[in-house]
This record gives C-alpha cells, sequence and structure tokens, in this order.
C-alpha cells in the first residue's frame, strides 16, 4: 500500500521512522531513501547499526539547495535520480518489505527529480512493498492513488521563535 505523510508540520520524517522500527521489529527488511538530506542524524546513526536496513541518501553538497549554485544543482539531481531507482529497483526486487522515500515529494517539487519519477511509485514498486513517500506539497493525483494519507499541519514551532533545530529532536 501506498503513504503519503505531508505538510509543513513536524513528524513526517518521524512517522515514516517509527513505521520502519515497527517493521524491522516484525523481520521485514526496509530501505530507508532520503532525498535532500545529508547531514548527520540521530536516527541514521541508530538505523545504521540495526540490521535489516538499506540507507541511501542524496545530498551531495554542505549547503541548503536555495544556496547551491548551478554546478551543484546539477550534481544533486543526478544523485536524487540514483537513489530513487536503486530504491525502486530494490522494491520491484523483493529486496525490502518496506520502500520510504523521504522527502521526495520536495526533490520533485524542487526540480531535483522529475514528477514522472514519482508515478512508477502506484505502477512498479506498491505490489511489492508497502511505500511511504515524504514531504510538503504532493500532487493531487498521488493523494488520490494513495492507500494512507495524513496531513501534517504545523500549529506552533520554537523555529518560529528563533530556537535552532536540536540534535535527539529535530535530527
Amino acid at each position: 500500500m501506498l503513504h503519503v505523510y505531508y505538510g509543513d508540520g513536524k513528524g513526517k520524517t518521524t512517522a515514516a521512522i517509527g513505521l520502519a522500527v515497527r517493521a524491522l521489529g516484525c523481520g521485514q527488511t526496509v530501505c530507508l531513501v532520503q532525498f535532500l538530506k545529508g547531514r548527520g542524524t540521530g536516527e541514521v546513526d541508530f538505523l545504521e547499526k540495526t540490521p535489516g536496513i538499506t540507507i541511501l541518501r542524496g545530498k551531495t553538497a554542505a549547503c541548503f539547495t536555495f544556496q547551491m549554485n548551478e554546478a551543484q544543482k546539477a550534481e544533486c539531481a543526478v544523485r536524487q535520480a540514483e537513489i530513487f531507482a536503486e530504491g525502486m529497483a530494490m522494491a520491484r526486487q523483493g529486496r525490502c518489505d518496506l520502500l520510504i522515500l523521504d522527502e521526495v515529494l520536495d526533490a520533485a517539487r524542487l526540480g531535483f527529480l522529475p514528477e514522472d519519477a514519482l508515478r512508477k511509485l502506484t505502477g512498479e514498486a506498491a505490489p511489492a512493498a508497502e511505500v511511504v513517500v515524504t514531504g510538503r506539497g504532493p500532487a493531487p493525483w498521488l493523494l488520490e492513488a494513495a492507500d494512507y494519507v495524513t496531513h501534517m499541519v504545523k500549529e506552533k514551532h520554537p523555529y518560529d521563535r528563533g530556537i535552532a533545530a536540536r540534535r535527539g529532536v529535530e535530527y
């Protein structure tokens, strides 16, 4: 089945990781593909030591996407396409029971991954694996195709008061 966790609220990745932990605890295999992320995080540090999970990460530059020059953007787009293809192949070949495409909606929205790639989810990966996609703004067709849709809405966040992201809570 296809899950979509989207919105401007905190918790999309956290929910996806929670599902990964549940699947791993049940003896299933997981492929976590993180688009536009490369910075160290507590969950990745932990999961890298956990059997049964493959983690693919897509950040190629040490800056935010809006700070990238054209060469960095082009390199980043190549990496996003590579990890998308690798994750999809794992799902198609039955090498993972749960495929998480974290921030894939943003990778597509920002032009780092063609939206047509996302259309493959419903035809290619979904029959072989449970698929979770996260990000800010899914296309209407994706919401229609999804089996689960969770919209996370920010009502209040410490960042709005100038408090930076904190290790162990936001990353």
